[in-house]
């Protein structure tokens, strides 16, 4: 089993293909308008060609923002320029897709692991490789010591599955949280009945 810590970020598909590149959102949206600082780091350091699996974040005072994250989803280029320069956004990839022409989605988890890891050894900021680890001890210590900086919790995902789009097949630990609110009640006066006058 293959557990990493998840980001409080979005998930993304990367597709390059030389000077092409596409960030696409789950719900199969385009999203490189919004993350422009990154496309230097794409044509430079991804392979030529390649579908990549992993997240965009934005790294704040306080952890992983969110909030920043969010932000960036807005209609005027300008306002994206000035937020992408304000606070730049990262790429965390964990899972290889496709490199070149081989499809590698009917492959093991952990031989697409490994390839990525090839494929990016010399990655530097804005682009990480997710870590990953076998050690439950490891993975617990990630859920307990990052919970205020912005991870989501630990994905589990067995080392020899396929990618296969549309099913769940990892397991994902949150935290739980309680959430309290003061109770509150309204009362409203009687109503009175009238008697129709005759």
């Amino acid at each position: 089993m293959a557990l990493r810590a998840e980001m409080g970020r979005f998930r993304v598909l990367l597709f390059r293909d030389d000077r092409e590149w596409l960030l696409q959102s789950r719900d199969l949206k385009p999203l490189n308008r919004y993350f422009p600082e990154l496309e230097s780091t794409i044509l430079e350091q991804l392979p030529s060609r390649a579908v990549v699996d992993g997240e965009v974040v934005i790294a704040g005072e306080a952890g992983l923002d969110f909030e920043a994250l969010q932000l960036r989803v807005h209609p005027a280029a300008s306002r994206v320029k000035l937020l992408s320069e304000e606070s730049p956004a990262s790429l965390a990839r964990w899972d290889l897709l496709c490199e070149g022409d081989e499809d590698l989605r009917a492959q093991p988890f952990a031989d697409r692991r490994a390839r990525l890891e090839r494929a990016l050894a010399h990655a530097r900021a804005p682009l990480h490789v997710t870590p990953i680890t076998r050690e439950r001890a490891v993975a617990a210590n990630w859920f307990e010591r990052f919970e205020g900086a912005g991870l989501d919790g630990v994905m589990a995902k067995p080392s020899d599955a396929i990618d296969a789009p549309g099913k769940r097949t990892m397991l994902k630990v949150k935290h739980q949280r309680a959430l309290s609110a003061p109770s509150l009640s309204i009362v409203t006066p009687p109503v009175r009945q009238y008697a129709k006058r005759k």
